[in-house]
């Protein structure tokens, strides 16, 4: 049911009766009308340079859930409890009964959701309001949605405008119907939650409710909105892949888009910044973490980036060519960035001046801030003595970004991103991948599948050890079933046989710390060479099958790559022995992730055939011949 509301912004809103009853119930409701209003909504008035955003929550008296400073680049936001700093990867629960694979809210707390959605309306129903207008996924026409959330939350409110595009309260068309609503309820975690990140998706026939009831934005205005777009893409069979998108412009004027997807901290930001250089201009590829030897990469001029998109790339029906290749187009308006690897002036100029002397104040989350001073993105706030937050982040909007490209683009080459650790022969790990494989279509969709979560996970509450994202590794956001989304996966793989697929880990080559620079080189190599199109004998079957071909040799500008940096076997502190080992840990992982899969009975009958390969420990020419490439 939905009514015809009214409260100074739009005449014919249409909403449910019992959200219409909450707004006109409200003391008062904001409609921002700008970005600058919404600022200045999360200082509590114009004049004010610190703001605490406090509630009384029974049993607890008063309590600071977020402080908000006014800085001369923007307002810098830090949360006192440093749980709050970072996602926590559990914190998605689903109300309704639609089918789903993940948590249901009834099953963590014993307890339906009815009666504590009744309570979080009530709430809001007597609290000075923010309602904000957007649509989800940046498209046009987009998907109606709408904020409501506690007036001191404007900062929170800000992140959502920035990331997701807000709609002036005064131009807000009639006839507007939110396809979707986030409701922000911050004390209700620690009445109802234990105090836990909770996000409950609630899928009702006409609109998707989303409860968050906490005010860290990476969970709710980021993720939230990501699961939203998932459910609509599942029901009309599309998706919103996880993964940065850059066109390289080679210093010859050629043209190559590369996709980079992987879970969180697999580099996705990171390919869309210039490589980090040292003093000299040269690039560090690596350093031994037991000799101490580094070994370094003169490129006198790399390529120019174009960004496409940061995080978001939706991949619709309507948008893909008869060229073979898969098109996206960026489903957010704002990024996300994690900025934890630029911990001092230099790191990467590029950002630092956007974020320094932005066009128009911007947001940054656990970065110090000191009132009417400069916000520097590198002083990140500690979450104990000596010890910094690891997921420092700014909001920063796309159309700060030079050269950034608007519309669909067509992707060259899909790159995935491992986060891998130091191993060794005598403290083996699944840290043997290459500075960039190439993967044959199946093996491309079977990393999607498992998407190792990785080494140090910056990102999230927990990342300890190989562990999976899920599906996609954008399943945490996902409020369905894996299987359909690995169906998605495989036919938008299928029909879209030109593009093609790399990998590439960060932090570790096996004994070599590396940082993301194994990205930033393979990027700028298959830039210079038009692809990944190779010849035979430029790629070598990898020892490990599950990382398809290694380079043979690479070169670039005249310089050549270490092979034991391209063959993790041949470097003397692996060997055959621990990259063996390293192998069998990473084997094991892939089946035990697959395995389920098998259990569903919709499963595509291509898909199974892939994953029985991979359990029977199929070769690499296998995979290549089971889904070839054009």
């Amino acid at each position: 049911m939905t009514t015809n509301l009214s409260v100074g912004f739009a005449s014919n809103v249409k909403l449910p009766k019992e959200v219409a009853a909450v707004l006109k119930a409200s003391p008062k409701v904001h409609m921002p009308h700008s970005r600058a209003e919404l600022f200045e909504l999360a200082m509590g008035g114009p004049d004010a340079t610190t703001f605490e955003v406090a509630y009384d929550v029974p049993g607890k008296g008063r309590v600071v859930e977020a402080e908000v400073v006014k800085c001369r680049n923007g307002l810098a936001v830090n949360y006192p409890d440093k749980y709050m700093r970072r996602r926590d990867p559990d914190c998605m629960l689903i109300a309704d009964d639609s089918p789903s694979d993940k948590e249901r809210f009834h099953d963590r707390f014993k307890t339906e959701f009815d009666p504590l959605r009744e309570e979080i309306l009530a709430w809001l129903s007597k609290q000075e309001l923010i309602v904000l207008a957007f649509c989800a996924g940046n498209m046009d026409p987009g998907y109606d949605a709408l904020l409501i959330a506690p007036a001191n939350a404007g900062f929170f409110a800000g992140a959502l405008a920035d990331l997701q595009g807000m709609v002036p309260g005064d131009e807000i068309p009639d006839g507007f119907s939110p396809r979707a609503i986030i409701f922000v309820a911050p004390p209700f975690r620690h009445t109802h939650a234990e105090g836990r990140q909770i996000v409950v998706h609630n899928r009702r026939e006409e609109m998707h409710e989303l409860f968050s009831l906490n005010l860290y934005p990476g969970p709710s205005a980021k993720k939230g909105v990501y699961g939203v777009l998932l459910a609509i893409g599942e029901s009309e069979g599309w998706l919103t892949a996880h993964g940065s998108t850059v066109q390289v412009v080679t210093p010859y004027d050629n043209i190559l888009t590369i996709m980079h997807e992987g879970a969180s901290g697999s580099g996705k930001s990171e390919m869309l910044e210039y490589p980090h250089r040292e003093r000299d201009g040269r690039l560090l590829i690596g350093e031994n973490v037991i000799s101490r030897e580094k070994r370094l990469l003169t490129l006198n001029q790399g390529c120019e980036l174009r960004p496409v998109t940061d995080d978001m790339a939706l991949c619709l029906p309507h948008d893909q060519g008869n060229n073979g290749k898969l098109v996206v187009t960026d489903a957010e308006q704002a990024w996300f960035l994690r900025v934890n690897h630029i911990d001092h002036y230099g790191v990467d100029p590029n950002y630092e001046a956007l974020c320094v002397h932005p066009p128009e104040p911007i947001l940054f989350l656990n970065i110090e801030g000191v009132p009417n001073a400069t916000c520097l993105m590198w002083e990140h706030v500690q979450d104990a003595p000596g010890k910094s937050c690891p997921n420092p982040r700014v909001v920063l909007p796309r159309g700060h970004v030079p050269n950034v490209v608007d519309g669909p683009v067509e992707v060259d080459v899909r790159s995935f991103g491992v986060r891998t650790p130091v191993c060794t022969r005598d403290n083996p790990s699944y840290g043997i991948v290459g500075m960039m494989h190439y993967l044959p279509r199946s093996l491309g969709w079977l990393w999607r599948l498992v998407s190792p979560r990785g080494d140090s996970n910056p990102s999230i509450t927990e990342s300890k050890g190989l562990s999976s994202e899920g599906v996609g590794s954008y399943w945490p956001f996902s409020t369905g079933r894996k299987v359909d989304q690995a169906n998605l996966l495989l036919r938008q793989i299928v029909d879209n046989p030109r593009t093609r697929f790399t990998l590439s880990p960060n932090q570790h080559i096996g004994a070599w710390k590396v940082g993301f620079m194994p990205q930033w080189i393979a990027r700028e190599y298959l830039a210079r060479r038009g692809g990944a199109r190779f010849r035979p004998d430029q790629i070598t079957p990898s020892r490990c099958p599950l990382l398809g071909f290694a380079m043979a040799s690479m070169l670039i500008e005249g310089s050549q790559i270490a092979q034991w940096l391209l063959e993790v076997e041949k470097q003397r502190e692996v060997g055959t022995d621990g990259y063996d080992a390293g192998a069998a840990l990473l084997t094991a992982f892939f089946k035990e992730e697959l395995s389920p899969y098998l259990q569903e009975p919709d499963l595509d009958p291509l898909g199974r055939r892939i994953i029985e390969m991979c359990l029977n420990g199929a070769s690499v020419e296998e995979y290549a011949d089971i889904l070839p490439s054009e």
